[in-house]
Protein backbone atom coordinates (compact mmCIF):
# COMPACT_ATOMS: atom_id res chain seq x y z
CA UNK A 1 0.00 0.00 0.00
CA UNK A 2 0.98 3.79 -0.92
CA UNK A 3 0.64 6.45 1.31
CA UNK A 4 1.74 10.33 1.53
CA UNK A 5 3.22 11.74 4.67
CA UNK A 6 2.98 15.99 4.16
CA UNK A 7 4.81 17.87 6.30
CA UNK A 8 4.75 21.71 7.25
CA UNK A 9 5.18 24.45 9.58
CA UNK A 10 2.75 27.61 9.90
CA UNK A 11 3.17 30.58 11.31
CA UNK A 12 3.20 30.90 15.10
CA UNK A 13 -0.68 32.81 14.78
CA UNK A 14 -1.89 30.50 12.50
CA UNK A 15 -1.30 27.18 14.01
CA UNK A 16 -4.78 27.43 15.80
CA UNK A 17 -6.88 27.88 12.90
CA UNK A 18 -4.90 25.67 11.05
CA UNK A 19 -5.82 23.10 13.44
CA UNK A 20 -9.34 24.14 13.90
CA UNK A 21 -9.68 23.85 9.92
CA UNK A 22 -7.77 19.99 10.37
CA UNK A 23 -10.88 19.54 12.67
CA UNK A 24 -13.40 20.68 9.76
CA UNK A 25 -11.84 18.16 7.63
CA UNK A 26 -12.25 15.15 10.46
CA UNK A 27 -15.93 16.10 11.15
CA UNK A 28 -16.67 16.14 7.46
CA UNK A 29 -14.92 12.48 7.52
CA UNK A 30 -17.04 11.38 10.29
CA UNK A 31 -20.03 12.24 8.20
CA UNK A 32 -19.51 11.02 4.58
CA UNK A 33 -16.88 7.74 5.59
CA UNK A 34 -15.21 7.91 2.46
CA UNK A 35 -14.13 3.60 2.03
CA UNK A 36 -10.78 2.59 2.03
CA UNK A 37 -9.64 5.71 3.54
CA UNK A 38 -7.20 6.25 6.17
CA UNK A 39 -5.95 9.88 7.13
CA UNK A 40 -4.16 11.07 10.39
CA UNK A 41 -3.00 14.49 11.22
CA UNK A 42 -0.78 15.59 13.97
CA UNK A 43 0.32 18.68 15.55
CA UNK A 44 3.55 18.20 16.57
CA UNK A 45 5.35 19.45 20.64
CA UNK A 46 6.42 22.81 19.09
CA UNK A 47 3.03 23.70 18.35
CA UNK A 48 3.34 25.09 14.84
CA UNK A 49 4.79 21.59 12.72
CA UNK A 50 1.80 19.47 11.37
CA UNK A 51 2.53 16.41 9.69
CA UNK A 52 -0.63 14.36 7.58
CA UNK A 53 -0.37 11.02 6.83
CA UNK A 54 -3.40 9.71 4.08
CA UNK A 55 -3.65 7.09 2.35
CA UNK A 56 -6.46 6.30 0.07
CA UNK A 57 -8.56 8.01 -1.81
CA UNK A 58 -11.22 11.43 -1.25
CA UNK A 59 -9.56 13.76 0.80
CA UNK A 60 -9.66 16.15 -2.07
CA UNK A 61 -13.33 15.90 -2.63
CA UNK A 62 -14.53 17.39 0.67
CA UNK A 63 -15.91 20.96 1.12
CA UNK A 64 -13.74 21.25 4.60
CA UNK A 65 -10.30 20.48 3.36
CA UNK A 66 -11.07 22.53 0.09
CA UNK A 67 -11.76 25.64 2.23
CA UNK A 68 -8.67 24.09 4.34
CA UNK A 69 -6.29 24.29 1.15
CA UNK A 70 -7.48 28.10 -0.01
CA UNK A 71 -6.46 29.43 2.97
CA UNK A 72 -3.29 27.67 3.58
CA UNK A 73 -0.50 30.08 2.02
CA UNK A 74 -1.75 32.42 4.57
CA UNK A 75 -0.82 30.42 7.53
CA UNK A 76 2.39 28.92 6.33
CA UNK A 77 6.15 29.83 7.58
CA UNK A 78 7.99 26.51 5.46
CA UNK A 79 5.93 24.99 2.83
CA UNK A 80 4.14 21.72 2.92
CA UNK A 81 6.73 18.80 1.66
CA UNK A 82 5.50 15.65 0.86
CA UNK A 83 6.55 12.21 0.77
CA UNK A 84 5.20 8.92 -0.88
CA UNK A 85 6.08 6.23 1.66
CA UNK A 86 4.92 2.17 1.42
CA UNK A 87 2.97 0.68 4.41
CA UNK A 88 4.60 -1.73 5.86
CA UNK A 89 2.46 -2.16 8.72
CA UNK A 90 -0.94 -1.07 10.44
CA UNK A 91 -2.66 -1.47 13.92
CA UNK A 92 -5.76 0.57 14.98
CA UNK A 93 -7.17 -0.65 18.09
Amino acid sequence: MNAAVIRYRTKPEAADENQRLIENVFGELAQKTPPGLSYTAFRLADGVTFVHVVDGEGVPDLTAFQEFQRTLPDRLEVAPAREEATTVGRYSA
